[in-house]
């Protein structure tokens, strides 16, 4: 049976190294390039001819472009439009990420804990610029909520701290966490169906159990993929709303 956490292992597809510093073109760098190649493509030519009257994939990427902009006014409010860009990005960079991750062969680049926790780094140190920018040392009432007595702010504060600094960590870890764990799932059990084979007829008919339950599983991997794009995305809102509006 092949070992399910091969296919996470990054290797290098063309070696180079730079003052002791490994710059090789690996296969996670491929399959983002390979994310950036087939958004860009379907997203030019859905806009290509601005139809009247939508085609296919005019309306699939209006309605992509739509259920980013719904969620940005949810979540941050009409003032957070001028992020409508980061998270539509951010948005599109996660989804493909865990979609193409599906296909036979391909990388998951979104099952690792370095890409994903730089997403939730970029997202935690640009709430903290842009907040101090913006309201300068007023942002950290943000660890005061409103109407809490004076003499519990030795206990609030620090919990307050605390939930605030643990965002990228628990932003990144879901993320990767699930992938992972998903990934792992459709192997160990596209395994079992390969291993039946050994035992002749018998096994190839025992194997059709565990081949038909994988293929529920891939059903349900395409449904956390679509999922854990959006939990990834809406909280990045939720977080950047703290540069627009603070407790008052």
């Amino acid at each position: 049976m092949a070992d399910p956490i091969h296919q996470f292992v990054i290797e290098p597809i063309i070696p180079f190294s730079l003052g002791g510093v490994d710059l090789s073109f690996t296969n996670s760098a491929l399959w983002m390039m390979i994310a950036v190649v087939v958004s860009s493509t379907f997203l030019s030519i859905a806009v290509r001819r601005k139809a009247l009257i939508p085609g296919r994939v005019q309306v699939a990427a209006e309605m992509l472009y739509e259920f980013v902009a719904g969620m940005i006014r949810e979540n941050i409010g009409p003032a957070g439009r001028q992020y409508f860009p980061l998270i539509f990005t951010l948005f599109v960079v996660v989804l493909m990420g865990n979609v193409l991750g599906l296909i036979p062969f391909s990388f998951t680049y979104t099952s690792h804990l370095i890409v994903t926790g730089a997403l939730a780094a970029m997202i935690f140190v640009m709430v903290l610029l842009i907040g101090l920018f913006r309201h300068g040392l007023k942002f950290f009432s943000l660890f005061v909520p409103p109407d809490v007595p004076f003499w519990m702010f030795p206990l609030i504060i620090p919990i307050e701290l605390i939930s605030f600094l643990v965002r990228p960590v628990t932003l990144s870890v879901r993320l990767f966490a699930n992938m992972m764990a998903g990934h792992l799932m459709l192997k160990v059990f596209a395994g079992f169906s390969v291993g039946m084979l050994a035992f002749g007829i018998g096994g190839v008919a025992l194997g059709i159990v565990p081949m038909v339950f994988n293929s529920v599983l891939i059903a349900f991997e395409l449904l956390i993929a679509l999922l854990h794009a959006y939990v990834f995305t809406v909280l990045s809102c939720i977080y950047l709303k703290d540069t627009v509006e603070l407790h008052h």
